[in-house]
This record gives C-alpha cells, sequence and structure tokens, in this order.
C-alpha cells in the first residue's frame, strides 16, 4: 500500500489571513521588517540551497562534516524513533542521519515538515524511493503548526531535529517561545537534536551572507517577489539592494533591503500602502551566533537537558543532543 505524501497543516486561504498581519506590523513600524518565514516560498527554497553549496557559505559545509562523523553514535544514543525534522528542505543532511538510523532499524519513521510545499514534495519522493522501508511523510506547516499538531500527537520515542543554523533567526523572545513549544511537543526521554552557528570573527561572517556570485542577495529580493504574489503587491525589485551586516554588541548578522529612491509600494490584498525614502531599509532576518554554555542554560531551564555536544575542529558550528527531563 502506497504511503502517504504529505499532509498539509494549513491552506493557501488561512495563510494569508494569518500570516498577512505580521507583514502589516513589520512594514508600518518605523524601522521596517519582515518575518524570515516569507523567505520560503518554492523559488526561495531552491536558491537556500545554491546558498549551502557556496564556498563562503561555510555552515552548511561544517555541521555536514559533525554528522559525517558522528550520526553513527547520534542514532545510538536516541536509539530507533520517529524522527521529525522542522525546516527539512531538501533533507540532504539528514540523509546522514537516516543512513545511521537504517543501521539499526529497517521501519524507521521520518517526518520532515517545511512550509514549502514544492520543495517537501520533490525530497520526500526521493527520499520514499531511497528508504522504502521507511514510512516517510512530508507536513506542510510552520514550525508554530507543525509543534502544536506534535503536541497534541505525542510519541514515546520522538526526536525533534533542528539543523542548520535557524535556531538563529529567532529573536531573543521568539527562540524562548520556540522552546516552550518544543518540550511541549516531546514526553520524557524523548529527544531535541539542535544546530548552532557558534560565535566568530566578523571577517569569517560577513563573506557568508554577501557572497560573490550574488545567490543570497537573490534570496534576500525574492521575499519581496513573494509578498507580491501572495499579497498582490507591486514590489520593483530592480528599486532594493540586499546587504548584510555583522552586529557585533548583538552577536548577530543582519539581512537587509535598502530602497535606492523614493517610491510607494501596494499590497492590495492586505488594503495596504507603504512609502519608501531613498536610502530607507527593511530588515529581513537576523541569524544570531551562539555561544555553548549559554545556550546550554537556555535549554535546561526548559527541562532539555543535554546529553551531548558535537562540534567541528575549529568550533564553528555546534550540534547539541538533549533529552526531555520533566
Amino acid at each position: 500500500m502506497p504511503q502517504q505524501l504529505l499532509t498539509i497543516l494549513n491552506n493557501s486561504d488561512q495563510v494569508v489571513k494569518n500570516h498577512g498581519q505580521d507583514v502589516v506590523r513589520g512594514l508600518t513600524n518605523t524601522l521596517k521588517s519582515l518575518p524570515p518565514k516569507y523567505f520560503y516560498d518554492d523559488r526561495g527554497s531552491e536558491l537556500f540551497e545554491q546558498i549551502c553549496e557556496l564556498p563562503e557559505y561555510y555552515l552548511t559545509r561544517t555541521e555536514t562534516s559533525i554528522l559525517k562523523q558522528y550520526a553513527d553514535e547520534i542514532t545510538q544514543i536516541t536509539g530507533s524513533c520517529e524522527l521529525v525534522e522542522l525546516g527539512s528542505g531538501s533533507s540532504s543532511k539528514t540523509q546522514l542521519l537516516l543512513d545511521a538510523y537504517q543501521k539499526i532499524d529497517g521501519s524507521f519513521k521520518y517526518l520532515p515538515t517545511d512550509v514549502s510545499g514544492g520543495i517537501l514534495e520533490t525530497s520526500v519522493l526521493q527520499l520514499q524511493e531511497k528508504y522504502p522501508g521507511f514510512s516517510i511523510e512530508g507536513i506542510i506547516g510552520t514550525y508554530e503548526e507543525t509543534l502544536v499538531q506534535l503536541e497534541s500527537t505525542p510519541a514515546p520515542s520522538r526526536t525533534i531535529c533542528f539543523l542548520g543554523s535557524s535556531a538563529g533567526n529567532f529573536t531573543p523572545s521568539e527562540f524562548d517561545c520556540f522552546l516552550n513549544q518544543v518540550a511541549k511537543a516531546l514526553v520524557p526521554r524523548n529527544y531535541f537534536l539542535l544546530g548552532i552557528d557558534l560565535q566568530k570573527p566578523k571577517e569569517i561572517l560577513e563573506p557568508a551572507y554577501n557572497d560573490s556570485k550574488g545567490v543570497t542577495a537573490a534570496f534576500n529580493l525574492n521575499i519581496l517577489s513573494h509578498l507580491n504574489w501572495r499579497f498582490k503587491g507591486n514590489f520593483d525589485l530592480n528599486l532594493f539592494t540586499h546587504q548584510a551586516i555583522y552586529n557585533q554588541a548583538r552577536t548577530q548578522i543582519e539581512m537587509y533591503l535598502y530602497c535606492q529612491g523614493n517610491v510607494t509600494v501596494s499590497l492590495d490584498t492586505l488594503d495596504l500602502k507603504v512609502s519608501f525614502d531613498a536610502g530607507e531599509s527593511i530588515q529581513t532576518g537576523i541569524s544570531r551566533k551562539f555561544d555553548l554554555a549559554v545556550i546550554q542554560t537556555k535549554l535546561e531551564e526548559k527541562g532539555l537537558r543535554t546529553k551531548k555536544i558535537w562540534t567541528d575542529s575549529q568550533q564553528w558550528f555546534g550540534l547539541i543532543l538533549c533529552q526531555a527531563d520533566f
């Protein structure tokens, strides 16, 4: 009997209703901003996959090297389980874990989740072919929607996996709320595997977000294309330019789009008109860089006790495996 391919936790009408107001709030603030989740339509997901292959973008390469070295150890600790991945994208790195789980249980269950239905469907089809003994079903939804769904369907052996550096895209208060939701989606002895980008010099960080090929610039500008499509907007992408800077005081990369002229933009679905002055910016995202000791303390406050930490030889990136202890 064929596996179910995808579960959809929202529909397009509901997305517009629920998500449009955060665009209104962000673009009507004195310092304009947009939620980074709007990066990830199908085109944005494709561009992010290209970013991961760039020589300047050390993050994916470094995290992959850690997984290659320690995937077997991670799976031996968690044992066979239901693996839920938040923001799975193409699941390319995760296949290192899937290969390791295949060694211990051929009937393993994997639930990749993403807001981009296109890339999720493609990856699920490929994974179902590669791992025919696994139960693999994609979930289309936001982190919040997915975690609410998981809370209502507890599993005795569950590992929630949050790879990449996406934890850094949350503000401190948003990250606190996110960890509360993760904790609620776990029962005692469940696991949480978290990838975090560690603090390092500006000279390494800024080129990773301002690549020479302009792929990150295209990814950043695509957020405006997404808004044009989703909310019937008329952003002219030629009037905006990309820049990412490292804020040392906040230990975070900040992504901006700068307007090159005086212009008024409409988003008809939201009944919104926004005026921009030449040189005015929109902050489209942040990427916080973490200290291992600080993040461990934060996790333990949520009842997520550190089992083990793995890093690369340069201490650029970390994987933290926690176990629910409440």
